[in-house]
């Protein structure tokens, strides 16, 4: 029985040794993070993080900053929405990378902004490793999304009984964006609309156009210190950051 223990525990220790864990961070506040985002980082050898580009930081790896000053720390350059970037190499280049430091037994963490099931671009490097390396051992752990961190700020309910919630990439268009809303009205849903950004103006216009604006919450780079969270009836300026969403209920 006791041979069995040591085997299980040491079994245990070489699988996590050559692994892959995509950990999400939370949108933003580092006391948002999990205990097992923390565990798993603490735990590796190595730390993956996306950047825009060689001259930005990452706003994943600045949240977790305070575990990782003696690690190896690797950044990579995400495609996000560039045309300038061929999104099929870079997430290829990106899965090399990570599978170097894995065959030479050494743990990595890719982290991933919020959280690892919404919209996240980690997704696509974990779907090339499982595909080209199945013998690789992956782990993903979740993280607080910026939606429901938004909903916990403002006491607003995601779904409630009998409601359908609705989680949409922001429509480039007018007409795309107003069926949205009318089909979302007659059928009883709650809208989560992310990545406003540049679209904003387009937004403002329709959400004033089908008289939703003043029950429209708007919420912009939630978890840090420019954080604002209030209705978009409320808010003047004409441009919001990328990291930006709405959420509208209709009552």
């Amino acid at each position: 029985m006791l041979i069995k223990k040591f085997l299980k525990v040491f079994s245990g220790f070489k699988s996590d040794s050559t692994s892959l864990t995509i950990v999400g961070v939370g949108p933003g506040d580092p006391s948002l993070l999990t205990i097992a985002a923390i565990d798993a980082i603490k735990r590796a050898k190595v730390i993956v993080f996306p950047i825009s580009d060689d001259n930005k930081k990452s706003f994943a790896a600045e949240i977790v900053k305070k575990y990782t000053k003696f690690k190896k720390n690797i950044p990579i350059i995400f495609p996000m929405a560039r045309k300038d970037f061929d999104p099929d190499e870079i997430w290829s280049n990106a899965a090399e990378k990570i599978v170097k430091f894995i065959k030479k037994g050494e743990s990595v963490v890719l982290l991933c902004l919020g959280d690892t099931s919404i919209f996240a671009s980690s997704s696509n490097i974990l779907r090339i490793i499982k595909h080209n390396y199945p013998e690789i051992i992956t782990k993903t752990i979740p993280g607080i999304s910026s939606l429901s961190a938004t909903a916990a700020l403002n006491n607003f309910d995601l779904v409630k009984k009998g409601e359908t919630l609705i989680i949409k990439e922001c429509p480039s268009s007018n007409s795309e964006l107003t069926s949205l809303i009318k089909e979302s009205r007659e059928n009883k849903t709650v809208l989560a609309i992310m990545k406003i950004g540049k679209r904003w103006k387009l937004v403002r216009e329709t959400l004033k156009k089908e008289d939703i604006i003043k029950k429209s919450l708007i919420a912009l780079s939630v978890g840090t210190p420019n954080q604002i969270i209030q209705y978009a009836s409320q808010y003047d300026k004409d441009v919001m950051p990328y990291f930006s969403l709405i959420l509208i209920r209709f009552d």
